[in-house]
């Protein structure tokens, strides 16, 4: 396999999996984001994503059996249907929770969570997973309370394996590859 040039040479990767949005949806986050979201550092919109398992730091050589499990668990994925509920913050992060209608994007995480677990790469959280969008990070808590954004349905049409990058500016997040959801 051909690395990315951000994991080539690496012995360990930092990595996580996620849906990707839509353009249309990645436009109207952003625009929504400079009207509404201060006090922070706001996720460009390149960086926009629904994370569907946080791994870490992985020794590379698992690269191959976690990309395997993130095309499998997408190649078998529903129709996935998204709106926004609310807008949360944590202590460190600014969100905004995601309505998963039918259920598809909850089956898809609860199976790549068992697919990455018996690899033995993944340990799922105490808490069920929530479908959500971090848009916006900072050191103290601003208490936003914002409208929602006018999204209507969004249903992503592909899940990645990603390389999260560490710099000083912040994380990049380089696709290492990505996969067409059922199928």
């Amino acid at each position: 396999m051909n690395l990315p040039a951000s994991v080539e040479g690496r012995e360990r990767a930092r990595l996580f999996c996620a849906l990707r949005l839509p353009e249309g949806a990645l436009d109207a986050v952003s625009d929504w984001q400079a009207d509404h979201l201060r006090g922070g550092r706001t996720v460009i919109r390149d960086h926009l994503h629904v994370t569907l398992a946080f791994l870490g730091h992985r020794p590379v050589d698992e690269l191959d059996s976690v990309l395997a499990a993130m095309r499998e668990a997408a190649a078998g994925a529903g129709p996935i249907r998204l709106v926004p509920e609310r807008y949360r913050e944590t202590p460190s992060v600014g969100m905004l929770v995601l309505s998963d209608l039918g259920g598809g994007a909850t089956r898809l995480a609860t199976d790549l969570h068992g697919r990455l677990e018996r690899l033995g790469v993944y340990e799922r959280e105490q808490r069920p997973w929530l479908p959500h969008l971090t848009v916006l990070r900072f050191r103290e808590r601003p208490r936003l309370r914002p409208p929602l954004p006018e999204l209507g349905e969004v249903s992503p049409s592909d899940a990645a394996v990603y390389h999260s990058v560490l710099r000083s500016s912040g994380a990049q997040y380089v696709v290492v590859e990505s996969f067409a959801l059922g199928g």
